[in-house]
């Protein structure tokens, strides 16, 4: 028989993950800035699951279930060096001028996903910059000092102050160069209690801080000074070139430090369509990681992920990772005062459901209430 799709709570029954939308999204529900209506929910909800849909529900699922086994991993273009584009030349300029003139022996290193990106020959406007001897607001402060000499002025500044309780763990100066937003902040090392994501914070090393990063391939640097690309771990551009994803330290360490990284290892796994190492997926199985994301993230934390996971390139493969790592009870809790059946099979059945909306659908849940 048919499903009866008339109803906001039948269209939760049988699509099981919109059910966990009024839960985590900021707003109480996704926001979808293409279509967005409860209408053309059900219409192409009942079209999915009009004569025949029995077979392409189960060749889906199928095909959805295929996703997670093990294959090789591809082979990843990654450029030998960064092609620095005409702004963030005239960028790293005024750093390198601030240094020369006022005789700062400080090393400047773009970190992270800029780096990464850039190797995959990709366009990143997100710069952000680690400095190894003093705070990013003193830096920026002498770089304003810079460009008065040089009859330039800052297109806007300011200070992000730290805010643990939304996993803001240290100060952030940004200033505007070009049109374009900079972050600095100086190199890290944490120090996690067991009952809280929220570390002790002190200044590290460039080697400490690419340890201390969720996965290898986040845990490139650019040097400005040299003009060179860093690999402290010793094996991120390999990872990056094998397509893995993979953790700087064990991942079972990684996970319990900051369980928020189980999630961020699927959405990148799932966005560049990288194969998780064996050893990740065995530690984000774990139980004890499972009770840890569960205790100490918060919901909204958790939504963040989950609505970049669904609004990228790959939302069924991280779904069906999700599925696949035992994370979908933790992930897609349901609130106390909220229990409704959950239907048999709607962990696969999920991953499913996505694949029968074309990609450039996003739900815009506003006009449902539960």
């Amino acid at each position: 028989m048919r499903p009866n799709l008339n109803s906001v709570a039948n269209l939760h029954y049988h699509f099981p993950l919109l059910r966990f939308s009024p839960i985590f999204s900021r707003a109480g529900f996704f926001y979808n800035p293409v279509v967005g209506s409860q209408t053309a929910l059900r219409s192409a909800a009942k079209s999915s699951l009009s004569t025949g849909a029995a077979t392409t529900s189960r060749l889906l699922l199928r095909r959805c279930t295929c996703t997670t086994m093990a294959t090789d991993p591809p082979a990843v273009p990654v450029r030998d060096e960064i092609e620095l584009t005409e702004v963030e030349r005239k960028i790293f300029d005024r750093l390198l001028g601030t240094l020369r003139k006022f005789n700062l022996t400080t090393e400047l290193r773009v970190a992270g996903g800029w780096v990464r990106d850039k190797l995959l020959g990709k366009e990143c406007y997100d710069i952000d910059i680690a400095i190894d001897n003093m705070s990013g607001s003193q830096f920026v402060d002498s770089v304003k000092d810079y460009l008065e000499t040089v009859n330039e002025v800052a297109q806007g500044d300011c200070v992000i102050a730290r805010n643990p309780d939304q996993s803001k763990h240290l100060e952030t100066a940004r200033m505007r160069l070009f049109d374009q937003w900079i972050d600095f902040v100086n190199l890290r090392c944490e120090d996690y209690n067991e009952n809280s994501r929220i570390p002790t914070m002190k200044f590290g090393t460039a080697e400490e801080d690419a340890y201390r990063r969720d996965l290898t391939i986040n845990s490139l640097f650019y040097n400005i000074n040299n003009s060179s690309v860093e690999d402290l771990t010793g094996r991120g551009i390999a990872d990056l070139k094998s397509g893995k994803i993979v953790t700087p330290l064990p991942p079972k360490e990684t996970f319990l430090d900051d369980p928020l990284r189980v999630l961020r290892a699927i959405r990148f796994g799932a966005r560049f369509e990288f194969e998780m190492d064996e050893d990740l997926k065995e530690a984000a199985r774990c139980e004890e990681v499972k009770n840890a994301l569960a205790a100490k993230i918060s919901k909204e934390r958790v939504g963040t992920e989950i609505e970049l996971m669904i609004s990228g390139n790959q939302p069924v493969k991280a779904m069906s990772y999700i599925a696949d790592l035992t994370l979908y009870p933790v992930v897609f809790c349901f609130p106390p005062n909220y229990q409704p059946e959950v239907s048999e099979g709607c962990q696969t059945s999920s991953s499913s459901y996505i694949n029968l909306f074309p990609l450039n659908i996003l739900w815009d849940l506003s006009t449902f209430s539960i």
